[in-house]
């Protein structure tokens, strides 16, 4: 049995699609100029928000074991594209920032810490996706 289950159903509305996940619900769709009607996030947007928050969260975790007081955590994910050799190539870069001052040995171990979250880490391809089809 699964250990985590998130269902999403599109509806017969173009793109508009409802999650649910536990007791929570969320709203996906696309933009207007995407053929969407722009009722909630899009897909990217809801990974880019998972990966900020499972960071944040990894930070907070590690943080509250050493007894470290970062203040506010805030975590912008940016999804950018980068042209290379091999044609254009979709990379997603972070910014973590901490309301309170921290040291050169405390920004490096978080850095290294923020890579370890579940979400970056099936990201970065650590985690196979079976697809089927009931």
């Amino acid at each position: 049995m699964p250990t985590t289950i998130s269902t999403v159903i599109l509806s017969n509305r173009d793109y508009l699609a409802e999650a649910k996940m536990r007791n929570h619900f969320l709203v996906i769709d696309e933009p207007v100029n995407k053929g969407g009607d722009d009722n909630g996030a899009t897909p990217v947007e809801y990974l880019l928000t998972a990966i900020g928050g499972c960071v944040s969260i990894t930070l907070r975790m590690y943080a509250k074991h050493k007894g470290w007081d970062l203040g506010k955590i805030t975590v912008n994910v940016y999804q950018k594209k980068k042209v290379t050799s091999n044609g254009i190539k979709i990379i997603l870069e972070e910014e973590i920032s901490f309301e309170r001052e921290i040291t050169e040995k405390q920004r490096n171990r978080l850095l290294e810490i923020a890579g370890k979250c579940p979400v970056a880490k099936m990201i970065k391809g650590e985690t196979p996706i079976i697809s089927k089809i009931k």
